[in-house]
């Protein structure tokens, strides 16, 4: 019960990431990431289904919330979890 006083930004900083990953498709792709270790948009794609428009505006709020991080390769950018909370957060939730 001490972090409840001593730390109430921690709560803030968990709220946002849960509220980052609380729609479906950004759950699957931090899931899907944190399994594969990293991917670009076009495998995502290829396993979501969806269009490339659709995930990259998905790819961009787990970006903004300081979730995933993209490194380019070439022409393409490849994508991993890069917040030790969410693979905490994703490990306890499957």
């Amino acid at each position: 019960m001490e972090n409840y006083k001593t730390n109430p930004q921690l709560f803030d900083e968990y709220s946002e990431l849960l509220k980052a990953l609380a729609h479906p498709v950004r759950l699957c792709i931090a899931k899907g990431l944190l399994d594969a270790g990293s991917s670009n948009v076009s495998n995502m794609q290829n396993c979501l289904d969806m269009p490339q428009s659709t995930i990259s505006q998905h790819v961009s709020k787990l970006k903004s919330a300081g979730i995933i991080k993209g490194e380019r390769n070439g022409l393409e950018i490849i994508y991993s979890v890069s917040n030790d909370k969410v693979k905490d957060i994703i490990k306890a939730l499957f």
